[in-house]
């Protein structure tokens, strides 16, 4: 009798499973999905690559058919299952209780093809009692959750493949579009935009210090603020709009000045208490953590990314610590409530749990993911002092987190009472605001906690934080913090003991975090909680980077957001994408079908003409120059500034001029000024003539950073002139060099080069051999037209004179729409010689292809004549010809405004040569490498500790270096350029170091490389150790073969 196999998703949640198991059963894991849609062409089985859905995977003609594939790195893992299943007389399949885990499950079954009873199994914790519990109630695989998962999956599919080209197409290859991501990333850019928008406004308030003539121990100090000046209401940051002007007429702004005076009058002046509100405070405890709240809460408490905290509760989850932790539910079943509340009793007595179990109401509409909230695992709760030495720091702050958000969650209200305090006093004629004399109104408000319920297990949150003393008056609807006023009575003479005046500026909103923007999401209703973390780490690979914790947009993800909001409006619309939110539910419960559906999406209905349609018939309408432009203002002489995403990168232009700006500049800071100084900033500087060559020394700032020249580089045309978009074209590619062979033929002005690349492309006949000999007639002076003309003399066979024949009556045909400009002669030569036909029969679709030729059409399209076109192409070939001039790096000591003429030529004249060892007269010389300064002699190398010794070593130094043991590696290593803290993650000191590839952080197990928007200089412990556990998540680097 064999024995029961058992498969989940991964080895970690195998292992956990084995040991409460035992014997009679083999525990594996698929290692998470096992098929997918194919991810590239060479993925699709021969025997469809000729179909024209092949690209997607998805046969859209036959009921959104998927063609499935196993994953690559899978077949090995799936053989491996086979073997396991011809041995066992029982098959459970135990994936997650998703919709995930059901479709791996389904997928698991498809491709095994078990011929042994198969068995559901479902459990939402691993413990001893979940997992024998599972065992004895099994059940069938449910169709419904596979069938909405792969639905989810075509959508994604269908929406990215379709609409990503047109992103390639129109802004820059290698982007990418996506149901939740672009409106993720449009939500990201909105709030930027809401900050480029937003005019500062200036304000000042004053809070004052009391004391009352009654002593009363320590709460007869305390502190208000200014609220009124005869009963205006003194202007604070909220009453301003985002565009700096008050947003109601009934509020006073005080200027430095007149709060100056009124704080002069105060200061020393008794007040009388106008009124004494005592208010009962209660709060109650919040819901116990879905994925979603977690995610925030992970965020802002313990400054985890999404997916940190995922990852961090993924392992709890897998080892047995929580429940699941993919859930919109907040229910928690009756063995959790019962040990919430044995262990609220226990820690912090019954009078802090109520007399019945809380309850709460599920606010997402088809809570589906689990069926329970994410809660510490089994029947009791151990408390996390006894698990925190079993687990590493990350998951062992998750672990008590979510202890406490679940414990917290069935514990009593917090009780008290808030007092609210106005206290008035009259001020010296002409010392008001208005130079009148006036009344003055203070307000201070306290809170008592009386009985702390829930807050001593769940306290300090910012949604439990409320605002202090003199920030909480009569017009907040905050709580006040717990503070402790005087007991005072309407009428009490209260005094001003000082008072402080201080100047305020109105903030922008603020730039989403990670925390927030799964809020967001969340309130939108975009997305579900599995998928957060996700679209966190793609749409930070294009679109954001992060700057501190907030989120932050490049040009990119405006131009995107521009594209979409301007031709696929609906696409990234909010409520069109939650309604597919809840489509998609309604084929999870069973309440719609999925094919109609998804016909309607693609097709289109009576109510919209479909994803296919609009891609296909809007591709003419877009600009794309236009919806990579971000309008930043105007110049004094009225001329437009914007910011551009192009080719290479985001550059600002003004009229014909531009300027390259880097990535991780902030949006919102690219202002008119800021743009003038990118296109204002010299250059280069021109140090002085070199005696030995006669040329220039000039110091510029490069794409690699800073550097000297021996002479003046090339000039590159500006990006955005039709010369600087001909340039930037990969000329590299076959369909260019192809078409622009064309061009050439059209013109009369084929050369040699250009009729090797499109003489037989497409195929007509002319063989290799026939090409060699018109390659030996044209050695001799003639031109390859007059060649091609007299294919008698060629000697080359019948076939191959039929094929040069209609290459050049092709070429007569193209020179006659020379008139109709480039681009109508390279459109019509791709498709009169059939090579456009010859693109698009190729197994990928030749998208790739079609985006490169659709951007020369484009560039070329800026040319007013062919001939033009080809004087600015044989232009900058021959500047490709000329040699480039010799470059040196800047020392890292180095700067462009200081270097000087003498030091440059010392820059220049490395490699240095500093002698002959006269041992065996072989040559020493010194280098400065991109691996940093070194000295080699023959095959032989070493390090040289700075820069500056490339300048000054002899030759005694150079023998005594290479006589010591060579160090391993290529490099020795550096100093670090500064020691950080203690990661909490592996207790050992960070250090951030200057590598080969640029600064990184190490704690001497993992190094992780600084990303876009972290400055060396303003680095902190905190994004350092958020670095590394990004990089501790992918595991150690595998060893190369």
């Amino acid at each position: 009798m064999g024995d029961a196999l058992v498969i989940v998703e991964s080895p970690a949640k195998a292992k956990t499973i084995a040991g409460y198991l035992g014997e009679g059963f083999v525990v594996e894991s698929s290692i998470g999905h096992v098929r997918d849609l194919p991810m590239r062409a060479s993925d699709v089985p021969a025997a469809y690559k000729g179909e024209p859905w092949a690209k997607t995977g998805v046969d859209v003609d036959n009921d959104f058919k998927p063609l499935y594939v196993i994953n690559a790195d899978k077949k090995q893992q799936m053989a491996n299952l086979k073997r396991l299943l011809k041995k066992a007389d029982v098959l459970y399949l135990a994936t997650d209780e998703d919709r995930e885990g059901e479709a791996i499950a389904w997928h698991l079954l498809e491709v095994l093809n078990p011929k042994v009873p198969v068995h559901r199994m479902v459990f939402h914790e691993i413990t001893k009692g979940a997992i024998t519990a599972a065992l004895d109630n099994t059940r069938e695989l449910d169709r419904r959750l596979v069938d909405a998962q792969e639905t989810r999956r075509i959508l994604d599919r269908l929406y990215g493949y379709e609409l990503s080209p047109v992103l390639w197409r129109m802004i820059g290859a290698g982007l990418s579009a996506g149901r939740v991501q672009s409106v993720a990333t449009r939500m990201i850019v909105e709030r930027e935009r809401d900050r480029m928008a937003f005019n500062p406004a200036g304000y000042w308030d004053l809070t004052c210090a009391m004391a009352t003539r009654v002593p009363q121990g320590a709460g007869a100090g305390f502190t208000a603020r200014l609220l009124e000046i005869d009963g205006r209401r003194v202007a604070l940051g909220r009453d301003f709009g985002d565009d700096g002007h008050l947003s109601r007429a009934d509020v006073l702004v005080l200027d430095e000045t007149s709060a100056g005076a009124v704080r002069d009058d105060l200061e020393g002046r008794p007040t009388t208490v106008e009124s004494v509100e005592p208010k009962p405070y209660r709060r109650r405890p919040s819901a116990p953590f879905t994925t979603s709240t977690f995610q925030q809460e992970a965020g802002r408490r313990l400054r985890l990314s999404a997916s940190r905290a995922m990852h961090a509760a993924q392992g709890l989850y897998q080892k047995g610590y929580i429940t699941y932790m993919r859930t919109d539910s907040t229910t928690l079943s009756d063995t959790a409530v019962r040990a919430a509340r044995a262990e609220a009793t226990e820690r912090f007595g019954s009078d802090h749990v109520p007399d019945a179990p809380r309850t709460y109401a599920n606010k997402v509409r088809n809570a589906q993911e689990a069926h329970e909230a994410i809660r510490p695992a089994g029947d009791r709760f151990r408390h996390p002092d006894t698990v925190r030495g079993e687990l590493p720091k990350s998951e062992a702050d998750v672990y008590e987190l979510v202890w406490r958000r679940t414990v917290a969650s069935q514990m009593t209200d917090a009780i008290g009472e808030t007092v609210r305090l106005r206290m008035g006093a009259d001020l010296a004629s002409g010392t008001g605001a208005d130079g009148a004399g006036s009344r003055a109104t203070l307000a201070a408000s306290g809170t008592v906690i009386q009985h702390q319920g829930f807050r001593r297990a769940y306290e300090g949150t910012r949604d439990e934080s409320p605002r202090r003393g003199a920030e909480a008056t009569d017009d907040d609807d905050g709580d006040a913090a717990e503070l402790v006023l005087p007991a005072v009575t309407v009428g009490e003479a209260v005094d001003v003991v000082s008072a402080t005046a201080e100047g305020h500026t109105t903030q922008p909103p603020a730039r989403y975090t990670e925390a927030s923007l799964v809020k967001g999401m969340e309130e939108h209703g975009v997305g579900r909680p599995s998928t957060y973390a996700s679209i966190m780490e793609t749409i930070q690979r294009k679109y954001v980077f992060k700057k501190g914790t907030a989120l932050v947009p490049t040009l990119s993800a405006f131009a995107v957001t521009n594209l979409l909001e301007q031709h696929f409006p609906r696409l990234v619309d909010y409520d069109f994408t939650a309604g597919m939110e809840d489509d998609l539910d309604d084929i999870a419960n069973g309440e719609a079908e999925s094919v109609p559906w998804l016909h309607a999406f693609y097709f289109g209905s009576d109510a919209d003409i479909g994803l296919h349609a609009k891609v296909t018939t809007r591709l003419g309408e877009i600009d794309p120059r236009g919806v990579s432009t971000v309008e930043l203002g105007a110049t004094s002489d009225g001329e437009p500034v914007v910011a551009r995403f192009g080719k290479f990168g985001p550059y600002v232009q003004v009229g014909d001029e531009t300027a390259s700006i880097p990535d991780d500049v902030p949006p919102d800071e690219l202002t008119v000024a800021r743009a003038l100084e990118f296109l204002h900033a010299p250059a280069d500087r021109e140090l002085g003539t070199d005696p030995d060559t006669g040329l220039v020394v000039v110091a510029r700032s490069g794409r690699f950073g800073p550097y000297v020249s021996l002479g003046r580089p090339p000039e590159r045309p500006a990006p955005s002139s039709p010369a600087g978009r001909l340039m930037a074209l990969p000329g590299n590619r076959k369909e260019i060099g192809v078409a622009l062979g064309y061009l050439r033929l059209a013109a009369g002005r084929l050369d040699l080069a250009a009729a090797k690349k499109v003489l037989n492309v497409p195929a007509r006949g002319v063989s290799a051999a026939a090409l060699k000999k018109v390659v030996e007639a044209t050695e001799v002076g003639r031109p390859v037209l007059e060649v091609l003309r007299d294919t008698e003399a060629l000697g080359v066979s019948a076939k191959a004179c039929a094929g040069i024949e209609a290459f050049l009556s092709l070429g007569e045909q193209l020179a006659g729409l020379r008139s109709e400009g480039p681009r109508a002669v390279v459109e019509a030569a791709l498709e009169s010689s059939g090579y456009g036909t010859e693109i698009r029969a190729a197994d990928d679709g030749g998208e790739a292809r079609l985006v490169n030729l659709e951007k020369l059409a484009d560039a070329v399209d800026g040319f007013e004549d062919i001939e033009s076109l080809l004087d600015e192409l044989d232009r900058q070939a021959g500047a490709d010809d000329v040699p480039k001039p010799k470059t040196a790096s800047l020392f890292q000591t180095m700067t462009l405004d200081r270097i000087t003429f003498d030091e440059a030529l010392e820059l220049l004249s490395l490699p240095r040569t500093v002698g002959i060892d006269p041992a065996d007269g072989v040559e020493v010389t010194v280098h400065n490498g991109p691996y940093g300064a070194y000295l080699r002699k023959g095959s032989d190398s070493r390090n040289i500790e700075t820069e500056e010794q490339l300048l000054t070593i002899t030759l005694e130094e150079c023998l005594a270096l290479l006589a010591q043991p060579k160090r391993r590696g290529r490099n020795a290593p550096k100093p670090p350029l500064r020691e950080l803290g203690t990661d909490p993650e592996s207790g050992k000191t960070i250090f951030l170091k200057d590598g080969n590839w640029g600064p990184y952080v190490t704690d001497g197990e993992f190094n992780a490389s600084l990303k876009r928007g972290d400055a060396v200089e303003e680095l902190t412990d905190e994004r350092a150790s958020e670095l590394l556990a990004e990089r501790r998540m992918k595991g150690p680097a595998k060893k190369k073969r």
